[in-house]
């Protein structure tokens, strides 16, 4: 008796135990692993089978499984920084850890890995996104004239902006999109925003974060780009609105305009057919004093 009570409890437990599983999501990453005599996989489609199917495993004994994007030149640097021997199955579980907290991750909840995986590169660019605004933002040092910190006063005045474009929108959800066009790339950032039962915002930390830094970058670096926002309430059209980044503030775009923004492609520049319920508009005012000088007091 006492055996199978020993038996349960360990069941219970290991239920209890979160894990983290470390995806290789292309082939050429996969590839990349098979250097190692310890990797024992040779076909990147049975890869991805077998770890669906233990993710579905997990899952059905109530266990709760993270997926981290696994980048096979991390884990090299990973194992030359820490001293482990790559080719060895615990070494991979070391750097899968420290993925758990600090890298791309998404939450398994019975969704196909073919879903899973856009999720994960999409979690990873935003990640890189915002890394890589930051890192700018804190580069840029003081101003010249003034002595202050311009990628600090550049981010507090991105939080005022997205704050007051938050307070003009009437009722309901709204998806904002900020690109900048930075060298070498556009960055582009989302924000959702939805209204609870009060009316009041709900908003991810970690988005707003990642927004606000890159409308900071684009107002720091005086960089051209805009900001599109679309809102939807219950029994009313979808309202769009756009402005776009001109000094320190933005400036409304037409109606005209935000069609035009919103109905192209920012990759291709290929038109888009715009979508019948929705209505393009011009923004409503920010309710900003007009700036004189380059400062703001």
């Amino acid at each position: 008796m006492a055996h199978t009570d020993h038996q349960t409890m360990r069941r219970v437990l290991r239920r209890e135990i979160a894990g983290t599983i470390g995806l290789l999501t292309d082939e050429h990453d996969f590839r990349a692993m098979r250097r190692y005599r310890s990797f024992t996989f040779d076909s990147h489609q049975i890869y991805l089978q077998q770890v669906e199917a233990l993710l579905k495993t997990r899952a059905s004994q109530g266990s709760h499984t993270t997926v981290a994007l696994f980048d096979p030149q991390e884990y090299e640097e990973f194992c030359a920084e820490t001293g482990l021997d790559p080719d060895v199955p615990s070494s991979r579980t070391r750097f899968t850890a420290e993925l758990a907290t600090t890298g791309p991750t998404v939450p398994y909840q019975g969704q196909p890995l073919a879903d899973l995986v856009p999720a994960l590169v999409d979690e990873a660019v935003r990640q890189a996104t915002w890394e890589y605004a930051s890192t700018l933002l804190a580069r840029l040092g003081a101003c010249a004239s003034c002595g202050e910190d311009v990628g600090r006063a550049a981010f507090a005045r991105a939080s005022d902006l997205l704050v007051r474009i938050l307070d003009t929108a009437g009722a309901g959800n709204r998806h904002l999109v900020c690109s900048v066009s930075a060298t070498p790339e556009t960055l582009l950032a989302v924000l959702h925003a939805d209204a609870d039962d009060n009316g009041a915002l709900q908003l991810d930390e970690a988005e707003a974060l990642e927004f606000t830094t890159v409308l900071a970058l684009g107002i720091a670096t005086r960089s051209p780009g805009g900001l599109v926002m679309r809102t939807s309430a219950p029994g009313t059209t979808d309202r769009v609105y756009g402005w776009r980044l001109r000094g320190e503030g933005l400036a409304p775009l037409t109606a005209g305009e935000v069609f035009d923004a919103y109905c192209t492609d920012i990759e291709s520049g290929d038109l888009i057919s715009p979508e019948s319920d929705v209505d393009y508009c011009a923004p409503p005012d920010l309710g900003e004093e007009r700036e004189t000088g380059g400062h703001h007091h």
